[in-house]
């Protein structure tokens, strides 16, 4: 799990942080009112070396519960499937949106939502330093008492529904979805609250898929489930909790899901470029796994 003390020192200290290696080409941020759809003339288009071009754009769209903003990403070669990508604790922000376009690079639309939507539109840090360093654990702490699983499941499927109503995907392929710490079992609850178009879902360093004496715990809805799962877990989180590895296989096995359980040699926040734990040799192969996922499900 995050350790806020040591976390908070290094954003403090100022400490070197490594370089943001996903990045890959700068986009310019595109503003977007509030509205139930996308800003059509503020779409940024750009592209890198090799690969297809993709555009980018602020959205918005309308839920149970108030209006969810986020950031869409889309290959330009066409309606292509689709992925959430549910943020960490410090939201959507620059490192998140350089995942999407990755994912838009090898020809996915990805939707990076704002977690926070019910408090305040993104982004509200612009990296984890800015998080670490400005009071983010406690505001954080406020605004994710909001985001139970009931809460998830209803902006899953809000989510879903907006990306089939939108001309940048392919609605006849399946849903992709992925999520780094908080957002861990968000993937598995919008999983679990959308089965028949979630068919792949990821955890990276994810925290709290296994909660005891809770029926919406992650792993005991792994039967209302119809998506293949990688569940990446922290060699630092699996020193604290080694049972969890087992609890999720057996569960997993249960419901005859498809699911690789692994832990990486890497510590909490080993997946994301502006954390101090990234760690770029082991975040490269979980994105390889996270695309065989996505190649074999959607």
């Amino acid at each position: 799990m995050c350790d806020e003390e040591k976390i908070t020192r290094w954003a403090r200290e100022g400490l070197t942080r490594r370089e943001f290696g996903m990045l890959g080409a700068t986009a310019a941020v595109a503003a977007c009112a509030p509205g139930n759809g996308m800003a059509q003339d503020q779409v940024e288009t750009v592209s890198s070396p090799g690969f297809p071009a993709w555009t980018e754009q602020a959205v918005s769209f309308v839920t149970d519960d108030g209006t969810m903003d986020g950031w869409l990403v889309s290959p330009t070669s066409g309606p292509a499937p689709a992925v959430i990508i549910w943020p960490d604790i410090a939201g959507l922000r620059e490192s998140k949106k350089a995942m999407a376009r990755r994912l838009a690079d090898r020809g996915y639309t990805a939707l990076v939502v704002n977690q926070y939507y019910r408090d305040t539109p993104a982004p509200i840090w612009k990296d984890f330093a800015d998080f670490a360093g400005n009071g983010g654990w406690g505001l954080a702490r406020e605004m994710r008492g909001k985001l139970d699983a009931d809460a998830i499941m209803r902006d899953a499927n809000a989510t879903v529904a907006f990306l089939d109503n939108s001309a940048e995907v392919d609605s006849e392929r399946g849903i992709g979805t992925q999520g780094y710490c908080m957002g861990g079992p968000f993937t598995m609850w919008s999983a679990a609250a959308v089965p028949s178009r979630v068919k792949a879902a990821a955890s990276f360093h994810g925290g709290g898929l296994v909660r005891e004496g809770n029926p919406n715990s992650p792993h005991r809805l792994f039967g209302q489930m119809d998506a293949s799962l990688l569940i990446a877990i922290a060699q630092d989180d699996d020193a604290e909790a080694p049972e969890e590895k087992d609890t999720l296989r057996e569960a997993a096995a249960a419901a005859g899901r498809d699911a690789t359980v692994e832990v990486f040699a890497g510590d909490h926040g080993w997946c994301v470029p502006d954390s101090p734990a990234y760690t770029e040799a082991e975040a490269e192969r979980a994105w390889a796994e996270l695309l065989n996922l996505y190649e074999r499900a959607l």
